[in-house]
């Protein structure tokens, strides 16, 4: 991690913790993520194309929790582990797992091609969707909304880059709500625990 990305990421953390102090004013569930109730600095919506070129939005998922994750299918680390442990947290849900909804939003559409990001992400769960930007204008959009930090690291020929992004998750209640900042690495465990509280 850079030392801009360090950087940044220190200061989205302390707005989103200074955010979950107001919160812990009133009475709420002891997520073992960082609970965002009620903070307007992220964005409460999305439209943007599925891998069949459909336009989603957060009402399509109604009465489910979404679990929204920014990546890419090249990523070496972060998005394969974060990826295989929400789907380990699905299946500990049991008949439950079906009133959740993992989206990823790929942060390098140039190279995730609708097929390529489809297969991806089904090769993890069936249930997930991909969500591709249809230009970088929608990409910088949600990026922004949700403060979401994307940006290529070149390699050594211009095919072969990375990018780094921001390693955490949004997650919103059955009701549509924006509820958690999830840090990617956590465990499976706080995936489990997170979402039966949500769900209940």
């Amino acid at each position: 991690m850079t030392a801009l990305i360090r950087r940044t990421f220190a200061r989205f953390i302390i707005v989103l913790a200074g955010a979950a102090l107001l919160a812990g004013c009133e009475k709420a569930p002891a997520f073992k993520n960082l609970d965002i109730t009620g903070n307007t600095q992220f964005g409460s919506n999305f439209s943007l194309p599925d891998t069949t070129g459909k336009a989603r939005t957060l009402g399509d998922f109604k009465d489910k929790a979404v679990v929204l994750f920014f990546g890419y299918t090249h990523c070496p680390d972060v998005c394969p582990t974060t990826l295989a442990e929400l789907s380990q947290a699905l299946q500990q849900l049991g008949p439950d797992a079906k009133r959740v909804q993992v989206l990823m939003v790929t942060v390098d559409p140039a190279r995730d091609t609708p097929d390529l990001l489809g297969q991806y992400v089904s090769a993890f769960n069936p249930s997930y969707i991909g969500l591709r930007p249809a230009d970088d204008a929608q990409l910088v959009k949600v990026a922004k909304d949700f403060r979401v930090y994307y940006a290529k690291a070149q390699g050594k020929t211009p095919g072969d880059y990375t990018m780094d992004h921001t390693a955490a998750s949004y997650v919103f209640d059955p009701q549509g709500k924006l509820r958690l900042f999830a840090r990617d690495g956590q465990g499976v465990e706080t995936w489990v625990h997170d979402l039966k509280l949500l769900l209940d």
